[in-house]
């Protein structure tokens, strides 16, 4: 599982940047970065764009249990596709399920301490926000994004045969 280093570096850039948030900035404060970008310190009990925050806590159990399996799905996906041969040279798909694991296991570590997600990136333009987000959620984004080429460009490999 040769991508599996790019999970774990996904983990600890999270983890380091969530601190790092938490330590210098102050609850809902944007400190501008660059004109659009802001840093600004959220804590999301739901799931994207703050989806259940507030169900009551019950949601933690579910995004926790739902976050392990979909972690160990991928996982032994990782596993599998490095056993197999014929899929063991498709790098953009282990890099992609590499990426989605990492940022699976980055905000499964928030919401089993805590039961909330520290989001703090800001992007906007004029008076429209995008929701927070972090490493993590940045890091499932890319590899979704990797997955969805990587599926086009098999497609296309198998028209041409």
């Amino acid at each position: 599982m040769k991508w599996l280093w790019l999970s774990a570096l996904t983990v600890i850039l999270d983890q380091l940047t969530k601190n790092m948030a938490e330590a210098e900035l102050v609850l809902h404060q944007p400190l501008a970065i660059f004109p659009s970008f802001n840093l600004t310190l959220m804590y999301n009990k739901g799931a994207a764009f703050s989806f259940l925050s507030d169900a009551g806590g019950w949601q933690r159990i579910l995004f926790v249990t739902l976050s392990i399996t979909i972690s160990i799905f991928l996982f032994i996906w990782l596993k599998q596709i490095s056993k197999d041969e014929k899929q063991k040279k498709n790098n953009l798909l282990q890099i992609a399920l590499a990426f989605i694991l990492g940022g699976a296991v980055g905000n499964l570590i928030d919401r089993a301490l805590t039961g909330e997600v520290v989001d703090f990136i800001q992007v906007y333009y004029s008076s429209y926000y995008f929701p927070a987000f972090n490493i993590a959620d940045s890091a499932i984004t890319l590899g979704a994004g990797l997955l969805i080429l990587d599926m086009l460009l098999e497609h296309n490999r198998n028209k041409d045969k």
